[in-house]
């Protein structure tokens, strides 16, 4: 039961951790409550956004903001009672969206962006798992002008700072790419380097396998259990490890808390719902609706649902307020079916105040190591995220300057 490391947290971050440090010789136990790939990972629109290379900021223009007050947006929704504990993250949140400051953060995030799908469809290479990416990108849908000019505005802005690939979409182009969704749509833009993935829970076993068969341990045990240095309780006894890296998604801060880091984290929920299609429909890319903050995937169940953010407090009874408002427009955007699933799954993205995940050395622990905090690209950034880790654990060059993502900078 003596490791070089012990990885906390089989998330897509904690496994790809655990895979690049084996891959590198280490000794590694990976540990979570769940099989691999059963919280935060297991429910998302399975994305990997080549294009995502401004992380998702806090609104700042007066409408939106006013809309967002009255709780009533299809895309966000708060609870009233958790709104004092997450004021400070949001005030903080809001700070760092200024544009200027935005732009400044998305020169340090799009290093990690640029490497999202080439890390994945390597992992996913490695683990025979390749099958389940599907390298056909993912698009927007617009019902109004304005909105589609504004979206290929910024579009347009991704491409010339970035070289963010992606082809507008007239409504005649987008019939025939979905002839399946609603007729009335004006238009979309593709962005044709991202992949998309039919099943997150699979492609996370399939790693975590992976793992196993490089000779890596999974544990059951608890991570509230982590001691100095470095142990933790499993099911299959007591774990030492001469260093510990902390991958827990939202669960992160408790752990770093109990350790005497105080980091500026918040969650923000999300929702899915798997459907049957009706008659021989058809989904073929993952579907924003750009209008409405509501996305449609073909997945290996059926086709998913995901909502946007709810903020709340992150153990929270569920609240699936935002799938029920629009249910009944995604259903005209597109011919669903039944549901497939007995009740609504909730998840809970772990998010910074600055948009950034934090990735690299704890600080006032030797052999510590953080990365969580990835918000909506935790999928995106999981083995780009564990390759950096491993990198800097065993010394070697790292594959971008992680400078930026240092827990020193809050």
């Amino acid at each position: 039961m003596k490791f070089d490391t012990v990885v906390l947290g089989a998330g897509i971050v904690g496994v790809s951790v655990a895979v690049h440090l084996q891959k590198r010789g280490r000794k590694v136990a990976l540990v979570d409550r769940k099989p691999p790939g059963n919280e935060t990972s297991f429910g998302n629109a399975g994305l990997i956004q080549r294009e995502g290379v401004y992380p998702y900021a806090f609104p700042r223009d007066l409408g939106t903001l006013l809309r967002y007050v009255r709780n009533e947006s299809l895309d966000v929704r708060y609870h009233a009672d958790a709104m004092l504990k997450v004021a400070p993250f949001l005030w903080q949140y809001w700070r760092n969206s200024h544009p200027e400051k935005h732009a400044a953060i998305a020169r340090s995030y799009s290093t990690l962006i640029e490497h999202c799908v080439s890390e994945h469809r390597a992992l996913a290479a490695d683990a025979g798992a390749s099958a389940l990416l599907r390298p056909i990108g993912w698009m927007k849908v617009f019902r109004t002008a304005g909105k589609q000019d504004a979206e290929t505005r910024l579009a347009e802005r991704w491409r010339q700072e970035y070289g963010v690939a992606f082809e507008s979409l007239d409504a005649t182009r987008l019939r025939q790419a979905e002839p399946d969704l609603d007729t009335a749509l004006l238009g979309g833009l593709l962005y044709t380097e991202s992949d998309s993935v039919s099943d997150p829970n699979a492609l996370v076993t399939a790693y975590a396998n992976y793992f196993e068969r490089l000779g890596g341990r999974f544990f059951f045990g608890d991570a509230d259990s982590l001691r100095p240095q470095w142990e933790v309780d499993t099911n299959e006894g007591t774990i030492q490890a001469s260093g510990a890296v902390i991958a827990l998604g939202p669960w992160s801060d408790h752990a770093s808390a109990r350790l005497g880091y105080r980091l500026p984290l918040a969650v923000k929920r999300g929702y899915h719902m798997h459907y049957a299609a009706r008659a021989e429909a058809r989904l073929n890319h993952p579907v924003l609706d750009v209008e409405n903050g509501y996305l449609l995937a073909p997945m290996a169940r059926g086709i998913r649902l995901t909502t946007g953010a709810e903020i709340a407090s992150r153990d929270a009874p569920k609240t699936p307020t935002q799938l029920a408002a629009v249910e009944p427009i995604a259903r005209k955007l597109f011919p669903l079916g039944e549901r497939l699933d007995d009740e609504p799954w909730m998840g809970r993205r772990p998010c910074t105040a600055d948009m950034m995940p934090i990735i690299g050395p704890a600080g006032n622990h030797k052999n510590l190591w953080f990365a969580f905090g990835h918000a909506h690209h935790g999928l995106t950034l999981g083995p780009v995220t564990g390759r950096l880790i491993a990198e800097m654990i065993t010394g070697e060059p790292t594959i971008v300057d992680a400078h930026p993502f240092r827990v020193e900078r809050f």
